[in-house]
């Protein structure tokens, strides 16, 4: 749900994905479709931040967290149908552990979050969202990852997709997301703009049922975040594959409430006790995402 050139990734074998991203790091190779057994330090609480909560959520003892559960590995079910699990919601849980209150966690359509977060229905949002200004005009967001654009096709690209000339080809993407209503819409224009035919897009809610799209053949090509396009290679045995080079990577931010800028320079501060001790690349290691760690954690950061 992303978008400055990034570097090139490696070619994709059906055993393994090696591929360098998100900056000079690059994400791990690894089966997506296990859950990591991997556990990680607990973190302590630390009163100084608990202090610093709105007291709302002081006083409930529980933060309520609004989420796509459909983003694998960074949110989504685990194998009950009902726990959401992933990077995001190891590292929030991580975060929120250091104010001594308790997650939970709510599916909802991930287009509908950010105004759950400004009715309070949300105490905030965890789910990939790509910083721009756009949401930055909304809400309060603090950066705590980074990663970018990847195109997938089938395997072999049997439709010859070129992502610099997509006119007249068939791509898929989650509504909502930085790649629908940024990055397309663009490509669209340059198709309508040179008299070529206009990119077929498809959208849908579910980021499972993007995939599903592509690997049924339904559309050529999808567009998704980094992780997630990992993630659809090794879920689907390698029938999918990368294409390209991951492109605009930006950090991925919590959406708070605008006024809740005080609470994201506390939740910056426990981000930073979280990374000092070990605990924030230990979460990311075990999701295999290592490479789209940050050490700026920022509220509301600059963005191009």
């Amino acid at each position: 749900m992303f978008r400055t050139r990034a570097l090139a990734l490696a070619a994709v074998a059906s055993t393994a994905l090696a591929l360098t991203a998100c900056g000079s790091d690059s994400l791990s190779e690894g089966d997506a479709s296990a859950t990591p057994e991997a556990s990680t330090s607990a973190p302590t609480v630390d009163e100084a931040l608990v202090a610093k909560l709105p007291e709302s959520i002081k006083s409930a003892g529980v933060i309520k967290i609004g989420t796509d559960a459909t983003y694998q590995p960074n949110e989504f079910l685990d194998a009950d149908g009902k726990t959401v699990i992933g990077m995001d919601v190891d590292l929030f849980d991580a975060v929120m552990a250091k104010f001594g209150v308790k997650t939970e966690w709510v599916p909802s359509a991930f287009d509908a979050i950010i105004l759950g977060v400004q009715s309070g229905k949300y105490d905030v949002g965890v789910s990939s969202f790509t910083v721009n200004n756009k949401r930055m005009a909304q809400a309060t967001m603090v950066s705590y990852f980074k990663a970018g654009t990847q195109w997938v096709t089938q395997k072999g690209n049997p439709k010859a997709i070129n992502p610099d000339d997509a006119c007249g080809k068939t791509v898929a993407v989650q509504k909502g997301t930085v790649q629908a209503d940024v990055d397309l819409p663009a490509r669209q224009k340059a198709c309508t703009d040179a008299g070529k035919p206009e990119i077929n897009v498809l959208v849908d809610a579910d980021q499972a049922k993007v995939t599903a799209s592509v690997q049924s053949g339904k559309a050529d090509a999808m567009l998704v975040d980094l992780p997630p396009a990992i993630a659809a290679v090794d879920l689907t045995g390698g029938q999918l594959e990368l294409l390209g080079e991951q492109y605009d990577s930006a950090p991925y931010g919590y959406v708070l409430k605008k006024e809740d800028t005080a609470f994201g320079e506390a939740i910056v501060e426990a981000l930073k006790q979280l990374e000092s001790e070990g605990t924030y690349l230990e979460i990311l290691t075990k999701w295999k995402t290592e490479g789209g760690a940050i050490n700026d954690f920022a509220v509301n950061p600059t963005v191009s």
